[in-house]
């Protein structure tokens, strides 16, 4: 009879590419945009012109959030990719040699050494390469990389971050505009860092913040440098 256990465990790992890539676009979403928003309000300009520099910030910065993560990303599973090669080649050209290394490997972590040579063997036997991806270079399937994935994460979640400053922008009094945006980027940063932080198995109110704090600095340092360049006519 199969024993089902009664505590099943859930781990979070296997979220970390995406989790990573969209945590960073929809913060950066939200930052961005509204530290657009914010900085040409604060100089001065038109409704018109500050929605249309609000929309222009999240298309450039969607395209370049996913363009980054995928050349960032891209040139991590290059990397593991060369580490793959060279363990195939080595596995074929001396496979007693790479047993043994895989054996020093479970010595290391404290199996005896008749033991981490019975289990080398047998994990060899089943999956050589696989054995040694996973315990010779730190490659497992889910926290390989994935360029594309990264990369559309990142966008998308830029661009749902971005929904927040300029929603607020269409909706607030043109007299307004920097404040309504400020409240709303500083509320919605700190949901975005309790969800991101409770996403992730970690302390909501510490996440939540850790990224308010760093979006109040991006505000106040966009209305700063806006107020210096007053164009109001």
């Amino acid at each position: 009879m199969q024993h089902r256990s009664r505590h099943p465990e859930l781990h979070r790992t296997e979220r970390v590419g995406w989790l990573r890539a969209a945590v960073l676009g929809a913060n950066d979403g939200i930052v961005s945009v509204a530290g657009v928003v914010v900085g040409v309000a604060a100089s001065g300009a038109e409704a018109g012109a500050i929605l249309t520099a609000g929309i222009a910030a999240t298309v450039a910065g969607a395209m370049s959030m996913a363009a980054g993560e995928y050349v960032s990303v891209q040139s991590q599973a290059d990397t593991e990719e060369a580490d793959m090669a060279i363990e195939k080649r080595e596995l074929r050209e001396d496979p007693e040699a790479e047993l043994e290394e895989l054996a020093q490997i479970y010595r290391q972590r404290g199996l005896d050494p008749a033991l981490a040579r019975q289990v080398a063997e047998q994990l060899t036997a089943h999956d050589a390469l696989g054995a040694h991806a996973r315990d010779e270079l730190g490659i497992s399937e889910s926290l390989r990389a994935r360029p594309v994935q990264a990369a559309a994460a990142s966008a998308a979640a830029f661009c749902a971050g971005a929904v927040l400053p300029i929603t607020a922008t269409l909706l607030s009094p043109p007299a307004t505009t920097g404040l309504v945006v400020t409240s709303a980027t500083l509320v919605g940063l700190l949901l975005s860092g309790a969800l991101a932080a409770w996403t992730g198995g970690a302390p909501m109110l510490r996440g939540a913040l850790r990224v308010g704090f760093w979006g109040a600095a991006a505000m106040a340092a966009a209305h700063l440098i806006g107020g210096l360049f007053d164009v109001a006519v």
